[in-house]
Order: C-alpha cells, then sequence, then structure tokens
C-alpha cells in the first residue's frame, strides 16, 4: 500500500504542477493581423469617401449657383428682347397708323374731288 501511496501522491503532484504551469499565449494569427489591417484600409476608404462627398457636393451646389446665374441672365435678355420687340411692334404700329391717315386722307380728298366733279357736269 505503501508503493500505491507514492505513486498517488506522484500523480497529484505531477498534475498540480502541470496545472499550475504558465503558459504564453500564442502569437496572434496573421488573421488578426489581416483583419486589423483591412480595417484600417476600409477606415481610410471611409474617410476618403466621405471626402469625396464633401468635394461633389460642393461642387454641385457651385453648379446650382452657377444655374441660376445662368437663369437670371437668360431671363434678364428675355426681358430685354421682349421689350425690344415691343418697342418695334409700337414704332410699327406708329408707322402703319400714319400710312392708314395718310391713305384714309387721299381716298377722302380723292371722294371729295368726284363729288365736286359730279356736282360740277
Amino acid at each position: 500500500m505503501n508503493t500505491r501511496s507514492l505513486a498517488l501522491a506522484a500523480l497529484i503532484a505531477l498534475s498540480l504542477a502541470a496545472c499550475s504551469k504558465k503558459e504564453e499565449a500564442p502569437a496572434p494569427a496573421p488573421v488578426v493581423d489581416a483583419a486589423k489591417e483591412a480595417a484600417a484600409k476600409a477606415e481610410e476608404a471611409a474617410k476618403q469617401a466621405a471626402e469625396a462627398a464633401k468635394n461633389a457636393a460642393g461642387a454641385a451646389k457651385e453648379a446650382g449657383k452657377d444655374a441660376v446665374d445662368a437663369t437670371k441672365e437668360a431671363g434678364k435678355e428675355a426681358v430685354d428682347a421682349t421689350k425690344e420687340a415691343a418697342k418695334d411692334a409700337v414704332a410699327a404700329a406708329k408707322e402703319a397708323g400714319k400710312e392708314a391717315v395718310s391713305a384714309t386722307a387721299d381716298a377722302t380728298k380723292e371722294a371729295a374731288d368726284k363729288a365736286k366733279a359730279a356736282v360740277g357736269k
């Protein structure tokens, strides 16, 4: 029984020694490093995308301003052209009115001359 007790005590001592042994943690796997690197790249890409979106928004804002300015300018030009066309139409109407008055006067004079001639016969 002594041998058994000694063997049992040795087994317990070995078990305790094995359980209390500190093992170093395994080195990080390449997968973890690759994941960290991919996360860093993704973060950088997100920053670049945000910057590009900001730049695009600025460009869109500028394009909108340019479009508003162009629309205002086109509106002013249309108003100016309409005013000019109205002036031309008024001038043409005045001229047509003068011609109509002149033609009416001529026709009236001719009719009066014919009436005098008819009365004088």
